[in-house]
């Protein structure tokens, strides 16, 4: 029997946001909607000039397991955190949210804990500044064989390639949890990110269970502005593909299966999140036996509540959602 349900390797960042307006962004040389790195000295100068800000644990695939604990699975995350503030809180929250948080601080760690300030404007795009930090060192030394050995599913976070530490832990997280019996899949990120790293990744596409991606995503993996295409071919190499698509259907794929689940437009307060909740609520659904279309719908449901606040965690019963329209 698996130890846990789920298990999410990745950046472990705290998120830190705020609201502020396309003058703050400009006055800051913020760029609105897209994801910068930044370095040391920048965090600590947006650090200061946010107002009223609020930090809680996060990361791409952090919060993906996060949420998934959220809905009553057994989970646990594999990340790299300092032994500093930050630190202590991240790895602390993750254990509150009902998370494992497998590796202690690193004490006397080089480099900070990563932190994200994301600046959240009127219309709901946020602007996120990221700092990597200590998490940019996570290495197969990180990675406890009983852990990602016992996952009934590990999800990767992609970009955890930048680094070549990082792709030792991705890949002996995914050896183990495959040996072990489980199934091992990936988000792919970013369509940079697909850029930087695309013979890899489509190697992935063909090594693991499922993959999740936006379109932005499938389509550079495949260097085509085809997306059917490019579906098409992930579909005929990978086990499981799901693809998401700003405002419109998602499209899940399982070998012969290929399912569209509609999308119910709402006007997003804050869209950060929003693709993470979608694979925890997808997840979900394939942890617990779903039909592909349910498993889908879940998907849209989980996404649906996070980008209606502030945040990248679900703040209402997510579960209770799922049963609130028939699905368990």
């Amino acid at each position: 029997m698996s130890k846990y349900q789920a298990v999410g390797i990745g950046n472990a960042v705290v998120d830190v946001i705020c609201q502020s307006d396309d003058g703050f962004l400009s006055t800051h040389g913020i760029d609105k909607g897209i994801m910068q790195l930044i370095e040391g000295d920048r965090a600590e100068y947006l650090y200061d000039a946010m107002e009223n800000r609020a930090q809680m644990p996060g990361g791409s695939v952090a919060n993906t397991i996060a949420g998934l604990g959220a809905m009553g699975l057994s989970t646990a995350f594999i990340g790299r955190v300092c032994d500093d503030d930050l630190g202590r809180y991240y790895a602390t929250g993750m254990a509150e949210a009902g998370t494992d948080f497998v590796n202690a601080p690193v004490a006397g760690g080089e480099l900070p804990t990563s932190r994200s300030m994301i600046f959240v404007s009127p219309d709901g795009e946020r602007s996120m500044n990221t700092y990597l930090g200590i998490s940019t060192e996570l290495g197969p030394e990180d990675v406890d064989d009983s852990v990602a050995g016992g996952a009934g599913l590990l999800f990767l976070e992609g970009y955890l390639y930048d680094k070549p530490k990082g792709k030792e832990a991705f890949q002996a997280a995914a050896r183990a949890c495959q040996a072990g019996g489980g199934k091992a899949g990936i988000s792919l990120s970013d369509p940079f990110c697909v850029d930087r790293h695309r013979d890899g990744f489509r190697q992935l596409v063909r090594d693991l269970d499922y993959v999740f991606g936006n379109e932005h995503e499938w389509k550079s993996l495949y260097q085509t502005e085809d997306l059917g295409a490019a579906l098409e071919q992930a579909a005929s190499e990978s086990g499981l593909i799901i693809c998401t698509r700003s405002g419109h259907d998602v499209v899940a794929v399982q070998g012969e299966e290929s399912v569209s689940v509609p999308v119910r437009e709402i006007t997003p307060v804050d869209a950060t999140g929003a693709g993470d909740q979608f694979a925890a609520g997808f997840l979900y659904g394939v942890a617990t036996g779903q039909p592909l279309a349910v498993s889908g719908r879940m998907g849209c449901i989980a996404a649906s509540e996070v980008i209606s606040h502030y945040g990248a965690r679900p703040e209402q019963d997510v579960k209770a959602m799922f049963r609130a329209e028939g699905l368990i």
